[in-house]
């Protein structure tokens, strides 16, 4: 009988071991009145993570998580949510009345709670609006130093968090703050109209002592990886116009000096992701991103884009677009406009930079007209929008060619130039071959000086 029981321990204590420890989350909640049959939730730190979640005929949903910080949305309604391994969350709400309905329970639940009350004082003292940042420093200073103080009050006075987020949210909320005072310069510079403005001396003085190496923090607070990419950005635009090279290039020699895997590995990646599609150099871009990224994940991803950007090269024959709705009447293809030059303007309409460029875009027009080349303008608007596309050529007078690409920014003409960011220009050649994937804007001097060499 003692064997018997020597055994049975034994074998419980096995068990326990090769029990696989739990590490996810659980979410589970119930939106009435939903506008779509899906919610979605987005990474906030891991900014490529994107989870669909399909809700049942009564708006019921169930599904995991990893531990991290994620922002789940349903149509227009959004809410922070924070999870740890084990948590057991319970999120519900009327679409129709999201504010005064939400709630969420259960295990894990208070720091997400927390979260949106959180939110809630920063908008209550900062007000809504950009107003905030026409204010002169000593008051822009004092508003974010109160939702600072306010927010450390809000966290002091919470219960059944646990003690390694307390710990990390109080630094994460003075890093908020100083986030705020780092980027005022360039927000006071722009809403108050103040070119070339510089804040004092003093006012960033609380920034000297910063350290940019805590890889705990850069991964918990959106606030500390803020400011060590813009420390690092600066390193490189000082790095570009010493060694006269393009910034993205200049972001990547600097990144690979950085000697924190996490840290280096991800301002690699986010400065690859999307720079080694606007490069004029791509084997140097590339050359530059593989010699220091270290994480096997990323390194495919920007191979793939690499891989399938040699294939819209200069000389290449370009991808084509067929049978697109032009705002003149008919459909135009690409292979109609052989014989001159063109110049594609890739935008849409609720795209502020691509709108800024139509007054340039206009005078170059001018300057051109009854010259070699077309000037073809690519709206990739969503089906839904195809009226405010209309209204918007007639209200701005817009010339050149207007199309309307087939599936917006799915277009296989636009997935072909991997085009990931607008406005994009490119410019191919009477043949159809490409000029350049990345042609300069029409507010670029280097434009004219483009269409020169090659006597447009």
């Amino acid at each position: 009988m003692k064997k018997a029981w020597l055994l049975i321990a034994v074998i419980a204590i096995v068990s326990c071991k090769n029990e696989t420890p739990i590490d996810y989350a659980i979410i589970s909640g119930k939106i009435t009145n939903a506008t779509t049959s899906e919610a979605t939730i987005y990474g906030v730190i891991d900014r490529d993570f994107r989870k669909k979640l399909t809700l049942e005929e009564n708006g019921s949903f169930k599904d995991t998580l990893k531990a991290g910080s994620y922002l789940f949305s349903q149509g227009r309604n959004k809410t922070p949510l924070y999870v740890s391994a084990g948590d057991n969350i319970t999120i519900n709400f009327d679409a129709k009345d999201f504010k005064n309905s939400l709630t969420l329970s259960g295990k894990g639940s208070q720091a997400s709670v927390y979260l949106i009350a959180k939110g809630g004082t920063e908008k209550e003292l900062m007000g809504s609006g950009t107003g905030v940042y026409v204010k002169e420093e000593a008051e822009y200073k004092s508003i974010f130093l109160a939702i600072k103080v306010a927010q450390e009050k809000l966290l002091s006075e919470a219960s059944g968090i646990s003690d390694d987020f307390v710990a990390k949210e109080k630094r994460n909320i003075k890093y908020a703050y100083l986030e705020k005072l780092n980027r005022y310069q360039l927000y006071h510079s722009h809403y108050a109209k103040k070119k070339n403005f510089e804040p004092s001396k003093q006012f960033l003085s609380e920034l000297e002592t910063l350290k940019y190496d805590n890889e705990e923090d850069f991964n918990f607070s959106t606030s500390y990886k803020s400011l060590v990419t813009n420390h690092y950005q600066k390193k490189a635009g000082e790095l570009a116009k010493t060694a006269s090279i393009d910034r993205g290039l200049a972001m990547l020699k600097v990144g690979q000096t950085i000697t924190h895997k996490t840290i280096k590995n991800n301002l690699l990646y986010e400065a690859a992701k999307y720079g080694i599609t606007y490069t004029n150099n791509l084997e140097a871009f590339y050359n530059a991103f593989m010699a220091g990224s270290t994480d096997k994940n990323n390194n495919e991803k920007i191979t793939k884009s690499y891989k399938a950007l040699k294939v819209v090269a200069k000389g290449n024959v370009s991808p084509k677009f067929v049978d697109y709705e032009n705002n003149a009447g008919g459909t135009t293809s690409l292979d109609d406009l052989k014989g001159k030059y063109v110049y594609v303007d890739v935008w849409a309409t609720w795209c502020g930079p691509c709108k800024a460029e139509i007054p340039f875009l206009k005078n170059v027009e001018k300057k051109y007209h009854r010259k070699n080349i077309h000037f073809l303008s690519l709206s990739i608007d969503k089906a839904k929008d195809h009226d405010k596309w209309k209204a918007m050529i007639k209200d701005k007078e817009l010339g050149g060619i207007q199309l309307f690409a087939d599936n917006d920014w799915n277009s296989k003409f636009v997935t072909d130039y991997l085009i990931k960011g607008i406005p994009r220009f490119i410019l191919i050649d009477p043949a159809g071959n490409i000029v350049t994937a990345n042609a300069p804007r029409p507010s670029d001097k280097k434009l004219i000086e483009l269409f020169d060499e090659l006597k447009i």
